[in-house]
């Protein structure tokens, strides 16, 4: 049994069947419904349906012949209209259930599924995706087939398009340079930061770019190259000095000048902005929050209904429940990084609810890296995640 979700136009696949999104009298619709006629041949599987099929209500199915279509077969599931997505889930089970049902009884061995009910028919893609995998996931449990949940939009074709490059130049710099410190610089991280302590704070960026200077250069044999890598301005200064979080702002506020509404914002004496002086805050507030409690937090502040936090994650609905009731639930490491997506979690607050669960984003990883990257660019779509796991050859999140 498998199942993969892809990026391809399901008339081209090579499947015994496909399945198509048909309508209740025998007429074609807009969009995978015209896109199958064409391919299949209009008038031929327009004569066939009037002729052999007929009058179909939502949610029930009927198969075909696949005419000029490379697969045997077509399964026409009659999509429901978007009413309500309680009602409308229901109805989009059924067809699932009863496409594999089909399927089964005419001995079909691979299938290939389009979103059903999304588009133009109004289904949320990411409540038709959910229940697309919690249906197929369950036929297989006790059938075999191979099954492929078929992406192909203008939106997902053209996000495709537009991350492709950058994505492969992330890759580049930050999974290709964490190997070749693993390959070649293994101890150089254990001693280029010797530095007695109250001399002076070297941070993190500097540390990293004496690295990189030494991994080119060599190492120089001297305190000479420590010396070039000073602190930035300021931070040797307040090294010593008491660091108090919830007093950042409150001095800068105090001290601060007036200044124009276009001017930069205030930097406090620890090189805080106000805003990133609230981040800070915020953190320290929710130190002790286990996963539970923070993910629901985090939801709260950013408006977001519980639907569109497990649908976009692709989470089913009764494991979100579980986590909102049990604040010590713990999450498995795909469902954790699933609810970053479905929460719209920038990379802090990505690093921070995984820390929750006893979990990390590493950069020798390539899920890790690629994850990374959605998270980073505000990509927050599973299905495309999926879709550039699959296209580097690696596990799928949710498929």
């Amino acid at each position: 049994m498998s199942l993969k979700i892809i990026r391809n136009d399901i008339t081209k696949m090579n499947t015994e069947a496909i399945v198509n999104t048909a309508n209740e009298k025998p007429t074609v619709g807009s969009g995978c419904d015209t896109a199958v006629y064409n391919a299949a041949g209009f008038d031929e599987l327009l004569n066939y349906r009037k002729e052999k099929i007929g009058f179909v209500k939502e949610g029930d199915v009927f198969i075909t012949p696949g005419f000029n279509l490379s697969a045997k077969y077509i399964i026409h599931s009659v999509s429901p209209r978007f009413t309500t997505e309680d009602e409308t889930e229901k109805l989009v089970r059924e067809c699932y259930r009863k496409s594999l049902e089909l399927a089964k009884k005419n001995n079909i061995k691979s299938i290939a599924f389009p979103l059903i009910a999304t588009g133009s028919y109004g289904f949320p893609k990411e409540a038709g995706l959910r229940v697309a995998l919690d249906e197929i996931n369950k036929f297989l449990l006790k059938d075999d087939m191979e099954v492929y949940i078929v992406a192909f939009d203008p939106e997902s074709t053209t996000l495709s398009a537009k991350i492709s490059a950058r994505l492969e130049e992330y890759i580049d710099e930050n999974y290709v340079d964490e190997k070749i410190d693993e390959e070649y610089s293994r101890g150089l991280r254990s001693n280029v930061l010797y530095v007695e302590s109250s001399r002076c704070m070297l941070d993190e960026e500097a540390a990293e770019d004496h690295i990189r200077d030494r991994r080119f250069f060599g190492d120089l044999g001297s305190s000479s190259r420590i010396d070039s890598v000073r602190p930035k301005s300021g931070i040797e200064k307040h090294s010593k000095k008491e660091f108090n979080p919830i007093k950042i702002g409150r001095k800068a506020k105090e001290s601060a000048p007036v200044v124009a509404e276009e001017a930069e914002p205030l930097i406090d004496e620890y090189g805080l902005t106000p805003a990133a002086t609230k981040a800070l805050q915020e953190r320290l507030a929710h130190l002790s929050d286990t996963f539970s409690q923070y993910l629901m937090f985090l939801i709260e502040e950013k408006g977001l209904k519980a639907p569109e936090v497990y649908n976009g994650a692709c989470v089913d609905k009764r494991v979100f429940s579980k986590i909102k009731k049990n604040i010590n639930y713990h999450p498995d490491k795909k469902t954790a990084l699933c609810l970053c997506i479905g929460a719209k979690l920038n990379i802090d607050q990505t690093k921070d609810l995984l820390g929750k669960a006893g979990y990390a984003l590493s950069n020798s990883d390539m899920t890790d890296v690629i994850f990374q990257f959605f998270i980073e660019n505000e990509i927050y779509s599973i299905v495309d995640l999926d879709i550039i796991l699959e296209e580097h050859g690696l596990p799928c999140f949710i498929a």
